[in-house]
Protein backbone atom coordinates (compact mmCIF):
# COMPACT_ATOMS: atom_id res chain seq x y z
CA UNK A 1 0.00 0.00 0.00
CA UNK A 2 1.14 3.52 -0.70
CA UNK A 3 2.31 6.16 1.78
CA UNK A 4 3.82 3.68 4.27
CA UNK A 5 0.67 1.65 5.04
CA UNK A 6 1.51 -2.10 4.90
CA UNK A 7 0.25 -4.01 1.90
CA UNK A 8 -3.07 -5.81 2.50
CA UNK A 9 -3.12 -4.36 6.01
CA UNK A 10 -6.79 -3.37 5.70
CA UNK A 11 -7.81 -6.91 4.73
CA UNK A 12 -7.35 -8.27 8.26
CA UNK A 13 -9.12 -7.71 11.55
CA UNK A 14 -7.31 -5.41 13.90
CA UNK A 15 -7.48 -7.55 17.07
CA UNK A 16 -8.40 -11.17 17.67
CA UNK A 17 -9.71 -12.86 20.79
CA UNK A 18 -7.70 -14.12 23.68
CA UNK A 19 -6.54 -17.69 23.11
CA UNK A 20 -8.59 -19.66 25.62
CA UNK A 21 -6.51 -20.98 28.51
CA UNK A 22 -3.46 -18.85 27.64
CA UNK A 23 -2.22 -15.28 28.04
CA UNK A 24 -1.76 -14.74 24.30
CA UNK A 25 -3.69 -12.36 22.06
CA UNK A 26 -2.79 -11.64 18.43
CA UNK A 27 -3.32 -8.45 16.41
CA UNK A 28 -1.92 -6.75 13.32
CA UNK A 29 0.75 -4.10 13.59
CA UNK A 30 -0.52 -0.85 15.15
CA UNK A 31 0.44 2.29 13.27
CA UNK A 32 1.81 5.61 14.44
CA UNK A 33 -0.27 8.77 14.17
CA UNK A 34 1.32 10.04 10.94
CA UNK A 35 0.11 6.86 9.20
CA UNK A 36 -3.25 6.74 10.94
CA UNK A 37 -4.11 10.20 9.62
CA UNK A 38 -4.01 8.78 6.07
CA UNK A 39 -6.84 6.34 6.80
CA UNK A 40 -10.56 6.72 7.47
CA UNK A 41 -11.38 6.79 11.16
CA UNK A 42 -13.16 3.44 10.95
CA UNK A 43 -9.93 1.76 9.75
CA UNK A 44 -7.47 3.51 12.05
CA UNK A 45 -5.57 1.27 14.47
CA UNK A 46 -2.73 2.33 16.74
CA UNK A 47 -1.43 1.51 20.22
CA UNK A 48 -4.17 3.53 21.89
CA UNK A 49 -6.90 1.97 19.76
CA UNK A 50 -5.49 -1.43 20.80
CA UNK A 51 -6.05 -0.56 24.46
CA UNK A 52 -9.59 0.60 23.68
CA UNK A 53 -10.41 -2.69 21.95
CA UNK A 54 -9.15 -4.72 24.92
CA UNK A 55 -10.92 -2.53 27.47
CA UNK A 56 -14.21 -3.31 25.75
CA UNK A 57 -13.50 -7.00 26.38
CA UNK A 58 -12.47 -6.30 30.00
CA UNK A 59 -8.94 -7.41 29.18
CA UNK A 60 -5.71 -5.76 30.29
CA UNK A 61 -2.61 -5.80 28.13
CA UNK A 62 0.79 -5.91 29.79
CA UNK A 63 3.37 -6.75 27.09
CA UNK A 64 3.73 -6.23 23.34
CA UNK A 65 6.09 -8.50 21.39
CA UNK A 66 6.85 -6.97 17.98
CA UNK A 67 7.94 -9.53 15.36
CA UNK A 68 8.14 -7.19 12.34
CA UNK A 69 11.44 -6.81 10.56
CA UNK A 70 11.28 -3.00 10.56
CA UNK A 71 10.71 -0.02 12.86
CA UNK A 72 8.90 2.25 10.44
CA UNK A 73 5.35 1.48 11.57
CA UNK A 74 5.69 2.79 15.13
CA UNK A 75 8.32 3.47 17.75
CA UNK A 76 8.64 3.26 21.50
CA UNK A 77 7.51 6.90 21.72
CA UNK A 78 4.10 5.78 20.37
CA UNK A 79 3.58 3.01 22.97
CA UNK A 80 1.63 3.98 26.12
CA UNK A 81 3.75 4.01 29.25
CA UNK A 82 1.49 1.40 30.86
CA UNK A 83 2.84 -1.28 28.49
CA UNK A 84 6.12 -3.18 28.25
CA UNK A 85 7.68 -3.66 24.83
CA UNK A 86 10.03 -6.28 23.36
CA UNK A 87 11.33 -6.15 19.80
CA UNK A 88 12.35 -9.43 18.08
CA UNK A 89 13.34 -8.90 14.44
CA UNK A 90 11.81 -11.81 12.53
CA UNK A 91 12.13 -12.19 8.77
CA UNK A 92 8.95 -13.00 6.88
CA UNK A 93 8.09 -15.83 4.45
CA UNK A 94 10.54 -18.25 6.09
CA UNK A 95 10.30 -20.44 9.17
CA UNK A 96 11.86 -18.57 12.13
CA UNK A 97 15.26 -19.78 13.24
CA UNK A 98 15.93 -21.59 16.52
CA UNK A 99 17.49 -18.43 17.96
CA UNK A 100 14.36 -16.43 17.17
CA UNK A 101 12.17 -19.13 18.71
CA UNK A 102 14.30 -19.15 21.86
CA UNK A 103 14.17 -15.33 22.14
CA UNK A 104 10.38 -15.50 21.93
CA UNK A 105 10.18 -18.18 24.64
CA UNK A 106 12.47 -16.18 26.95
CA UNK A 107 10.41 -13.00 26.60
CA UNK A 108 7.18 -14.91 27.35
CA UNK A 109 8.60 -16.83 30.31
CA UNK A 110 10.02 -13.72 31.95
CA UNK A 111 6.72 -11.84 31.69
CA UNK A 112 4.75 -14.78 33.07
CA UNK A 113 7.18 -15.06 35.95
CA UNK A 114 7.03 -11.34 36.78
CA UNK A 115 3.23 -11.18 36.45
CA UNK A 116 2.17 -14.40 38.06
CA UNK A 117 -0.15 -12.57 40.45
CA UNK A 118 -2.18 -10.82 37.71
CA UNK A 119 -3.90 -11.76 34.47
CA UNK A 120 -2.30 -9.32 32.07
CA UNK A 121 -2.10 -10.44 28.46
CA UNK A 122 0.84 -10.86 26.10
CA UNK A 123 0.10 -9.18 22.77
CA UNK A 124 1.97 -10.58 19.76
CA UNK A 125 1.98 -9.09 16.29
CA UNK A 126 3.82 -9.13 12.98
CA UNK A 127 2.65 -7.15 9.96
CA UNK A 128 -0.76 -8.82 9.67
CA UNK A 129 -0.69 -10.66 13.01
CA UNK A 130 -1.13 -13.97 11.24
CA UNK A 131 1.78 -16.05 9.87
CA UNK A 132 4.87 -15.24 12.01
CA UNK A 133 2.61 -14.45 14.95
CA UNK A 134 0.67 -17.68 14.59
CA UNK A 135 3.76 -19.80 14.15
CA UNK A 136 5.59 -18.55 17.27
CA UNK A 137 2.51 -18.69 19.49
CA UNK A 138 1.73 -22.22 18.33
CA UNK A 139 5.39 -23.22 18.68
CA UNK A 140 5.34 -22.09 22.32
CA UNK A 141 2.12 -24.02 22.98
CA UNK A 142 3.57 -27.15 21.39
CA UNK A 143 7.09 -27.02 22.82
CA UNK A 144 6.43 -25.56 26.30
CA UNK A 145 2.79 -26.39 27.14
CA UNK A 146 2.77 -29.73 25.29
CA UNK A 147 -0.35 -28.97 23.23
CA UNK A 148 -1.14 -31.09 20.18
CA UNK A 149 0.03 -29.29 17.00
CA UNK A 150 -3.33 -29.61 15.24
CA UNK A 151 -5.17 -28.37 18.32
CA UNK A 152 -2.78 -25.45 18.70
CA UNK A 153 -3.25 -24.32 15.10
CA UNK A 154 -7.05 -24.59 15.33
CA UNK A 155 -7.05 -22.61 18.57
CA UNK A 156 -5.04 -19.83 17.04
CA UNK A 157 -7.11 -19.68 13.85
CA UNK A 158 -10.41 -19.49 15.70
CA UNK A 159 -9.12 -16.85 18.12
CA UNK A 160 -7.45 -14.64 15.52
CA UNK A 161 -10.35 -14.74 13.09
CA UNK A 162 -8.00 -15.63 10.20
CA UNK A 163 -6.21 -18.87 9.38
CA UNK A 164 -2.44 -19.17 9.04
CA UNK A 165 -1.76 -18.82 5.31
CA UNK A 166 1.81 -20.01 4.69
CA UNK A 167 2.07 -23.71 4.11
CA UNK A 168 5.70 -23.98 5.18
CA UNK A 169 4.70 -22.68 8.64
CA UNK A 170 1.88 -25.20 8.91
CA UNK A 171 4.06 -28.10 7.77
CA UNK A 172 6.74 -27.29 10.36
CA UNK A 173 4.18 -27.01 13.16
CA UNK A 174 2.40 -30.27 12.33
CA UNK A 175 5.28 -32.43 11.14
CA UNK A 176 8.49 -30.68 12.18
CA UNK A 177 10.54 -31.50 15.26
CA UNK A 178 10.03 -29.81 18.59
CA UNK A 179 12.53 -27.10 19.49
CA UNK A 180 14.64 -27.33 22.62
CA UNK A 181 13.61 -25.32 25.68
CA UNK A 182 17.12 -25.21 27.10
CA UNK A 183 18.06 -21.72 28.28
CA UNK A 184 14.42 -20.55 28.21
CA UNK A 185 14.50 -19.40 31.84
CA UNK A 186 17.40 -17.06 31.19
CA UNK A 187 16.73 -13.38 30.47
CA UNK A 188 17.91 -12.24 27.07
CA UNK A 189 16.75 -8.61 26.90
CA UNK A 190 15.16 -6.24 29.35
CA UNK A 191 11.60 -5.27 28.36
CA UNK A 192 11.29 -1.57 27.62
CA UNK A 193 8.45 0.58 28.86
CA UNK A 194 6.48 2.75 26.48
CA UNK A 195 7.22 6.46 26.41
CA UNK A 196 3.80 7.88 25.48
CA UNK A 197 2.32 9.51 28.57
CA UNK A 198 -0.64 11.20 26.87
CA UNK A 199 -3.05 10.16 24.19
CA UNK A 200 -2.56 11.99 20.87
CA UNK A 201 -4.81 14.97 20.27
CA UNK A 202 -6.43 13.30 17.25
CA UNK A 203 -7.97 9.98 18.21
CA UNK A 204 -10.57 7.74 16.62
CA UNK A 205 -12.19 6.00 19.57
CA UNK A 206 -15.53 7.79 19.15
CA UNK A 207 -15.44 8.93 15.52
CA UNK A 208 -16.73 7.22 12.40
CA UNK A 209 -15.65 9.66 9.74
CA UNK A 210 -12.40 11.33 8.75
CA UNK A 211 -14.34 14.57 8.18
CA UNK A 212 -14.82 14.94 11.95
CA UNK A 213 -11.13 15.80 12.29
CA UNK A 214 -11.27 18.65 9.82
CA UNK A 215 -12.79 22.07 10.49
CA UNK A 216 -15.93 22.69 8.47
CA UNK A 217 -18.50 25.42 7.99
CA UNK A 218 -22.00 24.75 9.24
CA UNK A 219 -23.57 28.04 8.21
CA UNK A 220 -22.88 29.96 11.40
CA UNK A 221 -19.27 29.36 12.52
CA UNK A 222 -16.19 27.33 11.91
CA UNK A 223 -15.55 24.59 14.41
CA UNK A 224 -13.28 21.60 14.86
CA UNK A 225 -13.07 18.78 17.31
CA UNK A 226 -9.72 20.03 18.48
CA UNK A 227 -10.93 23.61 19.07
CA UNK A 228 -13.90 24.01 21.44
CA UNK A 229 -16.33 26.83 20.70
CA UNK A 230 -15.46 30.19 22.24
CA UNK A 231 -18.18 32.46 23.53
CA UNK A 232 -17.61 36.09 22.64
CA UNK A 233 -19.55 39.36 22.80
CA UNK A 234 -18.68 40.45 19.30
CA UNK A 235 -20.99 41.17 16.43
CA UNK A 236 -23.37 38.19 15.94
CA UNK A 237 -22.56 37.93 12.25
CA UNK A 238 -18.80 38.01 12.63
CA UNK A 239 -16.87 34.76 12.63
CA UNK A 240 -13.56 34.46 14.39
CA UNK A 241 -10.85 31.87 13.85
CA UNK A 242 -9.76 30.22 17.09
CA UNK A 243 -6.24 29.47 15.91
CA UNK A 244 -5.66 32.29 13.44
CA UNK A 245 -5.28 29.88 10.52
CA UNK A 246 -8.85 29.69 9.26
CA UNK A 247 -10.11 32.24 6.73
CA UNK A 248 -12.46 34.90 8.02
CA UNK A 249 -15.90 34.84 6.36
CA UNK A 250 -17.53 38.09 5.20
CA UNK A 251 -18.82 40.39 7.87
CA UNK A 252 -22.16 40.98 6.16
CA UNK A 253 -25.14 38.90 7.38
CA UNK A 254 -26.46 36.20 5.06
CA UNK A 255 -29.34 37.20 2.75
CA UNK A 256 -32.81 36.46 4.05
CA UNK A 257 -34.59 33.48 2.57
CA UNK A 258 -31.48 31.95 0.95
CA UNK A 259 -28.83 29.51 2.01
CA UNK A 260 -25.66 31.48 2.47
CA UNK A 261 -22.21 30.09 1.74
CA UNK A 262 -19.23 32.53 1.73
CA UNK A 263 -17.22 30.66 -0.92
CA UNK A 264 -19.91 29.54 -3.34
CA UNK A 265 -20.63 31.54 -6.51
CA UNK A 266 -24.25 32.17 -7.35
CA UNK A 267 -25.45 33.49 -10.76
CA UNK A 268 -27.04 36.97 -10.89
CA UNK A 269 -30.78 37.29 -10.79
CA UNK A 270 -32.31 37.24 -14.32
CA UNK A 271 -34.34 40.38 -13.59
CA UNK A 272 -31.36 42.39 -12.50
CA UNK A 273 -31.36 45.99 -13.69
CA UNK A 274 -27.63 46.00 -14.25
CA UNK A 275 -26.42 44.83 -17.62
CA UNK A 276 -22.88 44.59 -18.82
CA UNK A 277 -22.44 46.40 -22.18
CA UNK A 278 -21.31 44.43 -25.19
CA UNK A 279 -17.70 44.53 -26.30
CA UNK A 280 -18.19 47.11 -29.07
CA UNK A 281 -20.37 49.37 -26.93
CA UNK A 282 -17.93 49.22 -24.04
CA UNK A 283 -14.95 50.09 -26.21
CA UNK A 284 -16.78 52.96 -27.90
CA UNK A 285 -18.02 54.37 -24.62
CA UNK A 286 -14.63 54.07 -22.99
CA UNK A 287 -12.26 55.37 -25.66
CA UNK A 288 -14.22 57.16 -28.42
CA UNK A 289 -16.01 60.48 -27.68
CA UNK A 290 -19.45 61.10 -29.04
CA UNK A 291 -19.93 63.02 -32.26
CA UNK A 292 -21.16 66.31 -30.65
CA UNK A 293 -18.31 66.13 -28.12
CA UNK A 294 -15.75 65.49 -30.83
CA UNK A 295 -16.98 68.39 -32.98
CA UNK A 296 -17.09 70.75 -30.02
CA UNK A 297 -13.66 69.66 -28.84
CA UNK A 298 -11.64 69.84 -32.08
CA UNK A 299 -13.59 72.13 -34.50
CA UNK A 300 -13.73 75.88 -33.70
CA UNK A 301 -17.03 77.63 -33.95
CA UNK A 302 -17.80 79.88 -36.91
CA UNK A 303 -17.33 83.20 -35.07
CA UNK A 304 -14.07 81.95 -33.57
CA UNK A 305 -12.82 80.75 -36.94
CA UNK A 306 -13.68 84.10 -38.60
CA UNK A 307 -12.04 86.12 -35.85
CA UNK A 308 -8.91 83.91 -35.84
CA UNK A 309 -8.05 83.88 -39.55
CA UNK A 310 -9.89 86.90 -41.03
CA UNK A 311 -8.02 90.24 -40.74
CA UNK A 312 -9.76 93.29 -39.46
CA UNK A 313 -11.62 95.26 -42.12
CA UNK A 314 -9.52 98.34 -43.05
CA UNK A 315 -11.09 101.52 -44.28
CA UNK A 316 -11.45 102.17 -47.98
CA UNK A 317 -11.43 98.50 -49.08
CA UNK A 318 -14.06 97.17 -51.41
CA UNK A 319 -16.30 94.34 -50.28
CA UNK A 320 -14.88 91.85 -52.84
CA UNK A 321 -11.33 92.82 -51.90
CA UNK A 322 -12.16 92.47 -48.27
CA UNK A 323 -13.76 89.07 -48.87
CA UNK A 324 -10.66 87.89 -50.74
CA UNK A 325 -8.25 89.16 -48.05
CA UNK A 326 -10.37 87.63 -45.32
CA UNK A 327 -9.62 84.07 -46.41
CA UNK A 328 -6.06 84.67 -47.48
CA UNK A 329 -3.55 82.66 -45.41
CA UNK A 330 -1.20 84.71 -43.25
CA UNK A 331 2.29 85.19 -44.68
CA UNK A 332 4.85 82.64 -43.47
CA UNK A 333 7.33 83.78 -40.93
CA UNK A 334 11.07 83.77 -41.72
CA UNK A 335 12.86 80.54 -41.02
CA UNK A 336 15.24 82.01 -38.46
CA UNK A 337 13.07 84.81 -37.26
CA UNK A 338 13.34 85.62 -33.60
CA UNK A 339 9.56 86.17 -33.63
CA UNK A 340 8.75 82.49 -33.50
CA UNK A 341 11.86 80.62 -32.48
CA UNK A 342 13.28 80.43 -28.98
CA UNK A 343 16.77 79.47 -30.16
CA UNK A 344 19.60 81.53 -28.85
CA UNK A 345 22.69 82.50 -30.80
CA UNK A 346 24.78 80.40 -28.38
CA UNK A 347 26.68 83.57 -27.48
CA UNK A 348 28.08 83.33 -24.02
CA UNK A 349 30.01 86.28 -22.63
CA UNK A 350 31.93 83.98 -20.32
CA UNK A 351 33.24 82.06 -23.32
CA UNK A 352 34.17 85.35 -24.97
CA UNK A 353 36.14 86.43 -21.94
CA UNK A 354 37.94 83.08 -21.86
CA UNK A 355 38.71 83.30 -25.62
CA UNK A 356 40.43 86.67 -25.29
CA UNK A 357 40.32 89.75 -27.53
CA UNK A 358 41.69 87.96 -30.58
CA UNK A 359 38.73 85.61 -30.79
CA UNK A 360 36.08 88.10 -29.80
CA UNK A 361 35.50 89.47 -33.34
CA UNK A 362 35.52 85.99 -34.91
CA UNK A 363 33.06 84.58 -32.41
CA UNK A 364 30.67 87.50 -32.84
CA UNK A 365 30.86 87.33 -36.63
CA UNK A 366 30.27 83.60 -36.98
CA UNK A 367 27.52 83.38 -34.41
CA UNK A 368 25.40 86.35 -35.40
CA UNK A 369 21.76 85.45 -35.75
CA UNK A 370 20.04 86.46 -38.92
CA UNK A 371 17.15 88.84 -38.61
CA UNK A 372 14.17 89.62 -40.69
CA UNK A 373 15.98 92.49 -42.45
CA UNK A 374 18.69 90.11 -43.79
CA UNK A 375 16.32 88.49 -46.26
Amino acid sequence: MKRGIPDRWLDYKAVGKRLHGTRFIAFKVPLKQSLIHQLPCSDAFGPWELLDALNKENQELGLIIDLTFTTRYYKLEDVPDSLLFVKIFTAGHEVPSDDTILSFKRAVRRFLRDNAENDKLIGVHCTHGLNRTGYLICRYLIDVDGMDPKEAVELFNSSRGHAVERQNYLDDLRCGPKRSNEGMEESEQEPMRGLATHRPSYTTSDSNSRDDRRPHFNGSRYHSRSFPPVETNHHPHRHHSHDGLLPTPPLLPPPMGAHFHPYRWTPPHPDSQWKRPSGSEERRSRYAPSEPERRSRYAPSEPERRSRYAPSEPEGRSSSRLQEDRWRAPPPLPRYSACWTNESNSYDRREEERAGPNMRHHYTHTHRVKTYNDY
